[in-house]
């Protein structure tokens, strides 16, 4: 079983539905330690990504297509630093997610570059209150279930729900990087937004695969 790119639409749809969502309580969450505007940038921008795909005349061809076209339109209408953190991070999964469908091992290394992406882009590591602190996690998760022989699907599972155990440890962290890192210790008992989002958009990638997997069945 692979995932395709029928799978990344459906990806890319599932997290604009969940980010428009949850606008509010992304917003709420980036009050408290930031600009406060974490949910509305990202449903601006993935409001713009739908009408973008929307607005194709055929499927693309390949994943990273899909991929390209989401870190673009990210990079031009989010503003702060969520745009340019997740158009780095989708852009570099593109580059690696060049064809029609991907194993395992491609979704690792999708979830890899992706992550790496946002490291250069942002300069932080783990334990500083960023996304970092669920992306992380979530590539260890997915290495870890395609070492033991699990499917995409499950693979992308397992990086999800290791995503949100991230974003639960991001709560006691005092920030060091970006706008919440001004607050210094007050920062300390709120949960990272981007973090949160970022689970936001693995978990919908989770179930997107899992829609595959059923439809495959049906």
């Amino acid at each position: 079983m692979t995932v395709d790119v029928a799978w990344a639409i459906g990806w890319t749809r599932a997290t604009a539905e969940r980010v428009i969502a949850r606008r509010a309580e992304l917003n709420g969450l980036d009050r408290q330690i930031g600009d406060g505007d974490h949910g509305e940038n990202l449903a601006r921008g993935f409001t713009a990504v739908v009408a973008r795909l929307d607005a194709l005349e055929e499927e693309p061809a390949a994943i990273g297509d899909v991929l390209k076209l989401i870190a673009t339109t990210l990079m031009s209408t989010v503003g702060g630093a969520a745009g340019p953190l997740y158009g780095t991070a989708y852009l570099r999964a593109a580059k690696v997610t060049g064809s029609p469908t991907l194993d395992s091992r491609a979704v690792v290394a999708m979830l890899e570059a992706g992550l790496e992406g946002i490291v250069a882009r942002g300069k932080a590591t783990t334990g500083e209150k960023t996304m970092v602190d669920a992306w992380a996690p979530a590539v260890e998760a997915a290495v870890a279930a395609t070492d033991a022989g699990a499917e995409p699907a499950a693979v992308l599972a397992a990086a999800a729900t290791a995503a949100e155990a991230g974003v639960a440890a991001t709560i006691p962290l005092v920030a060091t990087k970006g706008r919440a890192s001004y607050l210094g210790e007050r920062s300390a008992g709120h949960q990272d937004p981007g973090a949160t989002s970022t689970a936001i958009v693995l978990r919908a990638a989770a179930d997107a695969a899992v829609d595959v997997v059923t439809q495959s069945r049906a």
